[in-house]
C-alpha cells in the first residue's frame, strides 16, 4: 500500500492522546468531589513531586485557527481579580497537602500568558513558590506571543526560575496570516528569540502548525527556513486541528476549501521534517522536534519521556494541578477540570468553593491503556501488549492488518511502530481506546492526518 492509500485508509477523527480516557469519555455520573480528594491526598503521600499548569485565558485578539479555551479582550483590568482567583485555587490545594510540595514543573499556558503584565506575572509565581520546593532540575516555561512578549516579562520570568519558552509563531506567509489572523513578522520573532538567549534561557522552541488555509510547499518551506535561521532548542509541528463544531465561528474565518487536506496536507508535514533533520533536529514523539542537546530529546533517550495535558514532558509527577478557567489536572487514578465559564469560576472562588466541575475515577484496565497509550506515543514501542490482550485478545487480529500495511510490527508481547507509521500513531494508540468503539452521534475530534 502506497503512502497515499495509508492516508486514505487512516486519516479519520481520532484523539492526540494527551490523555486517557479522553475528555468526551470521562464517567462523569461517578465523578465526585470527596473521592477525588481523597486520591488527591493519596498519591501525594506516595510522591511529593508535582506539577502545576496555568491557564491565563486572555487575548488582545482572536486567531481563527485557535481551538483553546479563551477570552477576548484589551481590558487589562482584569488581570488583576484573575490572579487573585488563582492564588485562592492554590490555597485550596494546599490545604489537602500535608508537607511542602516539590514542584517540578511549571506552566504557563493561555490564552496568551504575556497578556498579563511582568509586575502581575512576578506577583502570581512568588506567591506560589512561597509554598513550595524548587529542585534543581525544575522545568518551568511559558508560551510567549512574539508580538507581546517584552525585555522585562523574559527576564522577570527567568529571575524566578523560568528556563523554557515556546513562541507561537504558526506561519511567516502572508496570506496564511491574514487568513488565521495572526499578523507577526519573521523580524518580531527574531527579535524575542535573540533577548531570551541572551538572557539564559535554555529551551527555546518555535511552534509551527500545518494544514493551514492557503498553506502551500513552497510557503513551508520559507516558513521552517526562516525558523531554522534562528536555531531554536525545540520544535513543534502541529497538524491544525479542524473543529469548527466545538470552537464555533472562531474557527469559520475561512473556506473549507481553503483547506490542504489529505495527501497534500501530509506533504507539508513531510516537507517540514525532511528539512528539520537536515539541520540536525531528531523527531521526538508526535510532532516534536529536539537537538541532541536539548532536554526533550535527552529524556527520550533515556526512556524518561511523558505526556500529558501540557503535551510531551521531561517530568513524570503524579499530581498534576490545573489552575485557572477551564484549566485540566490528573491525580494517579482521576482526572479533573475546571469551570469553563469565566465568570463562574471567578465566582466560585470569591465565595470559598472548588471550582472543578467535572472528572473522572480510572479503572484499572483504562490504567493499563493508558501507559500503553503513552508508551506508543513517547517511545513508539510498548512492551506490555500481552497484558492488554489478556482481556482483549482480538487486538492480535487489529495489530495484523496494520502490520500487513507496514505500519508496525509485534510479537506477542512488544510492539514497535515503524518508520511510516510514525505518521499513523495516533492511529495506532486508538486501537487501545475502548471508548471509541462505542457510537457517537457528533463529531469530536479533529482528523489524525
Amino acid at each position: 500500500m502506497n503512502n497515499e492509500q495509508l492516508i486514505n485508509k487512516y486519516n479519520v477523527a481520532g484523539p492526540r492522546y494527551t490523555s486517557y480516557p479522553t475528555v468526551p469519555a470521562w464517567n462523569l455520573e461517578d465523578f465526585n468531589l470527596p473521592d477525588w480528594q481523597i486520591d488527591i491526598k493519596k498519591t501525594f503521600q506516595k510522591d511529593q513531586n508535582i506539577g502545576i499548569y496555568i491557564h491565563l485565558p486572555y487575548c488582545e485578539s482572536l486567531c481563527t485557527f485557535c481551538a483553546c479555551h479563551k477570552h477576548i479582550t484589551i481590558n487589562h483590568s482584569v488581570e488583576g481579580p484573575y490572579i487573585e482567583a488563582l492564588l485562592k485555587e492554590w490555597q485550596l490545594y494546599l490545604s489537602l497537602f500535608d508537607q511542602k510540595p516539590v514542584l517540578k514543573e511549571l506552566h504557563l499556558g493561555g490564552g496568551t500568558p504575556s497578556f498579563f503584565s511582568p509586575e502581575n506575572l512576578k506577583y502570581l509565581i512568588e506567591n506560589l513558590l512561597s509554598e513550595v520546593t524548587v529542585p534543581k532540575d525544575a522545568a518551568y516555561g511559558f508560551e510567549g506571543h512574539p508580538m507581546n512578549t517584552t525585555r522585562k516579562h523574559l527576564e522577570v520570568l527567568h529571575a524566578l526560575g523560568f528556563n523554557r519558552v515556546s513562541f507561537g509563531v504558526q506561519d511567516y506567509d502572508a496570506k496564511v496570516q491574514r487568513a488565521i489572523n495572526r499578523h507577526q513578522p519573521f523580524e518580531k520573532v527574531k527579535e524575542v528569540t535573540e533577548i531570551a538567549r541572551e538572557i539564559g534561557y535554555t529551551s527555546i522552541s518555535h511552534d509551527l502548525v500545518y494544514g493551514l488555509p492557503f498553506q502551500t510547499i513552497n510557503g513551508i518551506k520559507n516558513t521552517v527556513e526562516k525558523t531554522l535561521s534562528l536555531k531554536p532548542d525545540r520544535l513543534s509541528f502541529y497538524s491544525y486541528a479542524h473543529v469548527p463544531w466545538i470552537k464555533g465561528n472562531g474557527q469559520r474565518g475561512f473556506s473549507e476549501e481553503n483547506l490542504p487536506g489529505g495527501a497534500e496536507k501530509r506533504a507539508l508535514y513531510e516537507l517540514g521534517k525532511k528539512l528539520f533533520e537536515k539541520a540536525g533536529y531528531e523527531e521526538v514523539g508526535m510532532d516534536h522536534f529536539a537537538k541532541p542537546s536539548d532536554e526533550l530529546f535527552i529524556a527520550r533517550e533515556e526512556g524518561r519521556l511523558h505526556r500529558n495535558f501540557m503535551g510531551y514532558t521531561t517530568e513524570n509527577a503524579q499530581t498534576l494541578i490545573g489552575l485557572g478557567v477551564s484549566a485540566i489536572g490528573n491525580s494517579a487514578t482521576t482526572y479533573f477540570q475546571n469551570d469553563k465559564v469565566l465568570k463562574s469560576y471567578l465566582e466560585k472562588l470569591q465565595n470559598g468553593k472548588w471550582p472543578v466541575v467535572k472528572g473522572h475515577l480510572l479503572t484499572e484496565k483504562e490504567v493499563l491503556a493508558r501507559e500503553i497509550i503513552e508508551d506508543i506515543m513517547c517511545n513508539f514501542h510498548t512492551k506490555r501488549l500481552d497484558v492488554f490482550a489478556d482481556d482483549n485478545p482480538e487486538i492480535y487480529g487489529e495489530l495484523r492488518a496494520m502490520e500487513q500495511d507496514g505500519i508496525l510490527t509485534f510479537n506477542q508481547s512488544d510492539l514497535w511502530v515503524k518508520e511510516p507509521g510514525k505518521a499513523f500513531v495516533r492511529n495506532i494508540a486508538m486501537l487501545f481506546d475502548e471508548h471509541l468503539k462505542k457510537d457517537s452521534q457528533k463529531p469530536l475530534f479533529s482528523k489524525t492526518i
